[in-house]
């Protein structure tokens, strides 16, 4: 968790904004503002989501909603909308979580093959039965994976959707993760399933070498083949997401990540330490999560946040 800046809002609908839950490295471009927030009871902390720059908010709003009927597995639950037409917002029941961008900081660089491929079954057995459903992510990029102790999960859903109709070329839209958006969404094509597999070739190569569009030949050897299948530009040259799943799965050397319904994380039992997926996290990671969890339970109550933030901003206080 990041301490909020002179222009984060600290209160977004019900809830009082803690921290940003991005961190502010370079590496960390998510598409759309994210931050920590508590309800003023104490009893519900929350990610709140909000539209990206340049984004329609009706068309975000829409997305928004959409995404709270999907109790899809590996996505993270959006539970509740709101705000207004020009300023909407979604919430989703926080777990102790990093953007894989952050994860790859607290690891100092390109996270081990094993662990990657692990990742690659999380993410094709969750766009499998997505698709199966007729649901389409359309915004995978490294900024909408979180990893977290029980888990990979999904987030950022219909990003590409909401920043634009289809037919308009996407390629200067700001608040898109250019690098991850397949060749036909970039050009203005409706988001389909194969565009999926190409945000996923997109993730596992930032995952394996920090780069989103890396040189075939960093890309390690035993991850090189089905990355660069997935990332090929004619959509019919990449796999289904049932068949990457197969090939990630035939190849994964540890404990794969457990892509059930997300909504039990949010209960009380799921914690950084008794978390089965905990044991496959790479060391630096799992003191990452530990500490974000420590961060969030340890932030101000409400009122002090609001009083702290105030002084701040109007320069009243030391």
């Amino acid at each position: 968790m990041e301490h909020l800046r002179g222009d984060d809002p600290v209160r977004i609908g019900p809830y009082t904004v803690l921290g940003r839950f991005d961190s502010g490295s370079p590496s960390s471009t998510a598409p759309r503002p994210r931050y920590i927030a508590r309800s003023a009871d104490g009893d519900r902390t929350v990610l709140i989501l909000l539209p990206c720059a340049g984004a329609d908010p009706s068309r975000w709003a829409a997305e928004a909603r959409h995404a709270c009927a999907l109790p899809l597995p590996g996505f993270l639950p959006v539970d509740e909308a709101g705000g207004t037409p020009a300023a909407p917002w979604c919430a989703a029941p926080y777990v102790a979580a990093l953007p894989l961008p952050d994860a790859l900081v607290a690891h100092g660089g390109p996270l081990p093959e094993p662990f990657v491929r692990a990742m690659g079954v999380a993410l094709a057995s969750s766009l499998r039965a997505a698709h199966a459903g007729g649901v389409i992510h359309a915004g995978l990029s490294p900024s909408a994976v979180l990893v977290t102790p029980g888990g990979i999960r999904l987030t950022d859903f219909g990003t590409v959707r909401s920043a634009g109709v289809d037919g308009e070329h996407r390629g200067s839209v700001p608040g898109l993760d250019h690098a991850s958006l397949p060749p036909e969404q970039m050009t203005g094509g409706r988001p389909r399933p194969l565009g999926d597999i190409y945000g996923i070739g997109a993730v596992l190569s930032y995952a394996s070498t920090g780069h989103t569009v890396p040189e075939r030949e960093e890309l390690p050897e035993g991850l090189r083949a089905v990355i660069t299948a997935c990332l090929a530009r004619d959509p019919a040259q990449r796999p289904e997401a049932a068949a990457l799943e197969a090939v990630f799965a035939a190849r994964a050397g540890h404990p794969v990540p457990d892509a059930g319904t997300p909504r039990a994380m949010s209960g009380p039992q799921a914690t950084v330490l008794d978390a089965p997926f905990a044991a496959a996290l790479p060391p630096r990671v799992a003191v990452a999560l530990a500490r974000t969890a420590a961060a969030v339970l340890a932030a101000e109550p409400p009122t002090q946040l609001l009083e702290t933030h105030s002084s701040r901003v109007t320069g009243t206080r030391d």
